[in-house]
């Protein structure tokens, strides 16, 4: 498949697609009835392809640099698919949708953790039951503890020196956090009736 892409040298890997981005597209399968989210799309790469191969429709793509939406909108449509939808948006902030299947993201490895953080966070509540985060960084351990605490598990492969983590969201992994939240509510709800009755008293 032929692809085009306008670049800027502010704009991550502007002369050539990125390693770990091909070893992440190398262990997906864009299927019929997917829902894509392009999470820190850069110039348009993933959104693009997932665009061409099931439809722009089914393909969101945001990124938190100004410079990056117009590139990949100039992009998206110079590959004939100009009906994807792109946000300028501080990880999810602008993004409504909630079903996704997938969210596909690069992440700033060599920053502090708050953005990936944020990203696998915020990803398990944008996916649909079955949906799947994939990721790609070279750091294993903090990225695999994170997606497991989160995910209740990770598939990690090693490609090229990097990692893609695959972690799916499993219903009994939303049902043991909605008992865990459920737990919360019960020690708050004691803790206030204890306030109170020291009021009282």
């Amino acid at each position: 498949m032929d692809l085009v892409f306008e670049t800027a040298p502010s704009i991550f890997s502007p002369n050539s697609i990125d390693n770990g981005t091909l070893a992440m597209l190398s262990v997906i399968d864009f299927l019929p009835g997917d829902k894509v989210l392009d999470l820190g799309c850069g110039y348009g790469i993933v959104g693009i392809l997932a665009g061409k191969l099931i439809g722009e429709e089914n393909v969101v793509m945001c990124d938190v640099s100004e410079q990056a939406v117009e590139c990949a909108t100039k992009n998206l449509r110079m590959n004939n698919v100009p009906d994807i939808r792109i946000r300028l948006s501080d990880g999810y902030k602008n993004v409504e949708e909630s079903d996704f299947t997938l969210i596909l993201s690069n992440p700033p490895y060599h920053a502090d953790f708050s953005v990936p953080k944020h990203f696998i966070e915020g990803g398990f509540k944008k996916l649909t039951i079955g949906g799947k985060l994939i990721m790609v960084t070279k750091r294993l351990d903090w990225y695999k503890n994170k997606l497991t605490s989160v995910f209740g598990g990770v598939k990690v492969y090693e490609i090229d020196g990097y990692y893609v983590f695959i972690a799916e969201k499993r219903r009994q992994a939303v049902k043991e956090k909605e008992k865990k939240t459920g737990d919360l509510s019960k020690k708050l709800q004691r803790k206030q009736q204890r306030s109170k009755i020291n009021r009282e008293k």
